[in-house]
């Protein structure tokens, strides 16, 4: 089962200020516990809305709708992920209390979700197949 861990975004992360080397020093450490346990597949922070783009398809049909940040609602925002694959749910919540306060004031907020596995989206065979391609492609060029 894969889980995305998804850090809150604050009104710090959306102006741009960076994490203490106490708080890289930290999370370094939980991703190296993350690597021995075989659990972390991806980890990264993201650069502040200010430097993103929305896109919304406000009506069937027609055409979508881009939108420059700065986004306003710093509490809706997402600063950073980590994605792990684990046995169980219960041990997904195990890794998630154990991330250090990522945003080191008290202000971290942490959600996790359950990622969906293609096979549980449709029933399709062929749909699966076309799935299982792309991802062998993906592979094959991260080996390139």
């Amino acid at each position: 089962m894969r889980f995305m861990m998804i850090v809150k975004a604050t009104t710090d992360s959306e102006a741009g200020v960076l994490p203490s080397q106490q708080l890289i020093d930290a999370m370094q450490k939980y991703n190296e516990e993350l690597v021995k346990a075989g659990v972390l597949l991806a980890a990264d922070g993201l650069h502040a809305s200010a430097n993103a783009v929305r896109i919304s398809y406000p009506e069937p049909g027609s055409k979508p709708k881009v939108v420059d940040g700065p986004f306003t609602e710093a509490k809706e925002l997402i600063a950073g992920y980590t994605l792990i694959e684990v046995k169980s749910r219960e041990e997904a919540i195990e890794w998630a209390l154990r991330m250090p306060d990522p945003h080191g004031f008290g202000q971290g907020e942490i959600e996790l979700r359950q990622v969906f596995d293609f096979e549980n989206l449709t029933e399709d065979p062929n749909a699966r197949a076309k799935d299982e391609e792309i991802r062998k492609q993906v592979e094959e060029l991260k080996k390139a």
